[in-house]
């Protein structure tokens, strides 16, 4: 069971959001197991993800941004 770098960011990151399967979850840990960097960059992932959690974050709907974007070359 070969896994490559990007494919390791990839899963952890869909782990995150509880998007991967059981059976990437698996590879996941046995590439860490290996790679202590990438075990770092999940680490650092997984925080990532609580603080934006604990902060309530939301994303900016489309019309919003482009009535900012309007704006802000009117003023321009």
């Amino acid at each position: 069971m070969k896994t490559s770098r990007e494919k390791a960011k990839e899963i952890c990151t869909k782990s995150q959001y509880g998007e991967a399967t059981w059976w990437e979850i698996l590879q996941l840990n046995v590439y860490l197991l290996f790679y202590k960097d990438c075990a770092q960059f999940s680490a650092k992932n997984s925080k990532l993800t609580s603080l934006c959690e604990q902060a309530n974050m939301q994303v900016i709907s489309e019309e919003d941004k482009e009535a900012m974007k309007k704006e802000l070359e009117k003023q321009l």
